[in-house]
């Protein structure tokens, strides 16, 4: 670390990447930000910097040591932390890194106990119950979409849906007239739509209820998607329009001699019949056959994957709905939950892949919502935006959200027919 960045470290003060902290601290107490940082996205212990960013500097003696000491005896599963020191003004600083944990959930072992901390601004937090859910996902030592959603049975699925699937998706021959004979059960616990709950008894997953459920929203609160609109910059007390989307992600159809046909819309049907007002207008001059054409203002295709892949990569520990918000001047996409583990916006823009939840990316694969490749963002997105806009999508990631950007060009293209 070179010392302006170490500089401006110390200016900056302590926030979600950055401690400080004497050297004469308990073991237990450097163990606990050590793990918090391990289990966010890592960060910087300063040791021998107090709260109020004055130096003090190291008093212990042959502090490196103990430091690796500390985090051999408190912390499980181990970590390997970076440790330099650096002399400012005739005072030495400890600078300890630490990486984000590819083995969440990180603990802090002490009097027999273990516990997980995450950091939260500038402090480090016992996490709760869904923060734990959480890191075990990101750790890959669970996946929530393959848990049963408590109050829920084989009948809150939508049978006619899922007989399609099985019939014509996946193409399965022989199935069982009803959906009450044991081979359906046995099948959809084959397929993970169905799995035991606490007490033994069979539930759907939330991968089931997401894509077939009769009412997704009224076991998940957070099945859906949110729709706004605003005539201004920003987010005004009135909204020109507000609606929250809900229902089975997937359409229902029926198979034809001229081929599929969707007889009940799925919620990607219905946010994008409802968006289209919004992401098109009425062009100035009429055409040749005296009807007026539509302007893009945003790609259709790129919204519609934008959003797929929001639904598809969430975080379903979150209980928040997938935003999606239309300004004046751009639409705000937003996705709960940060990119897993060590995936960054730039490995993903070059088609680096992490999925989050197989089995669903699996069955809206199947359906032919998205791509085999997952490649949707670099060819879909990324060009089709960067001509009808002449700009790039923004793409921003924090810890708890992916939030997407496309940005208005005040002459958008004619929509090609």
């Amino acid at each position: 670390m070179t010392d302006s960045i170490l500089k401006d470290l110390l200016a900056g003060g302590e926030n979600s990447h950055v401690g400080f902290k004497r050297d004469t601290i308990r073991g237990e107490q450097l163990a606990r930000e050590a793990v918090a940082f391990a289990n966010s996205s890592g960060g910087t212990i300063l040791l021998g910097v107090d709260d109020d960013k004055n130096i003090i500097g190291t008093t212990r003696i042959n502090l490196q040591e103990w430091v690796f000491s500390v985090f051999q005896d408190h912390i499980v599963p181990h970590i390997v932390p970076s440790y330099e020191e650096r002399t400012i003004a005739g005072k030495t600083i400890g600078i300890l890194s630490i990486p984000a944990g590819l083995s969440k959930p990180y603990m802090m072992r002490h009097n027999g106990r273990e516990d997980a901390f995450i950091r939260m601004g500038s402090a480090s937090i016992l996490a709760s119950r869904e923060q734990m859910l959480r890191l075990f996902e990101q750790g890959g030592l669970l996946s929530i979409e393959a848990l049963p959603v408590a109050s829920t049975s084989p009948g809150d699925l939508d049978f006619e849906r899922v007989r399609y699937y099985c019939s014509e998706v996946l193409q399965y021959s022989d199935l069982p007239r009803s959906e009450h004979e044991e081979e359906w059960t046995s099948l959809l616990f084959d397929l993970g739509l169905l799995v035991f709950d606490a007490r033994g008894e069979a539930a759907c997953s939330v991968a089931a209820l997401l894509c077939f459920g009769k009412q997704p929203y009224r076991h998940l609160r957070h099945a859906g998607i949110r729709l706004m609109v605003f005539d201004s910059r920003d987010k005004e007390y009135r909204a020109r329009h507000d609606s929250r989307l809900e229902g089975p992600m997937v359409a229902r159809f029926e198979q034809r001699p001229s081929g599929r046909w969707v007889i009940d819309d799925g919620l990607i049907e219905r946010f994008m019949t409802t968006i289209m007002p919004f992401i098109t207008e009425e062009a100035d001059t009429v055409a040749e056959t005296w009807r007026r054409e539509q302007r893009v203002l945003y790609p259709r295709e790129a919204v519609r994957e934008l959003v797929l892949n929001a639904l598809v990569h969430r975080d379903w520990s979150i209980p928040n709905e997938v935003e999606v918000t239309c300004y004046s001047n751009r639409i705000e996409i937003i996705s709960p939950g940060g990119l897993k583990n060590s995936m960054t916006v730039r490995k993903m823009l070059a088609g680096q892949r992490s999925m989050r939840n197989p089995l669903l990316m699996d069955i809206l694969k199947d359906y032919g919502y998205v791509e085999a490749r997952g490649m949707g963002i670099r060819r879909t997105v990324v060009p089709q935006v960067r001509e009808v806009t002449l700009q790039d999508p923004l793409f921003e990631a924090s810890d708890d959200q992916l939030k997407v950007t496309i940005f208005a060009k005040s002459n958008a293209f004619p929509e090609s027919t």
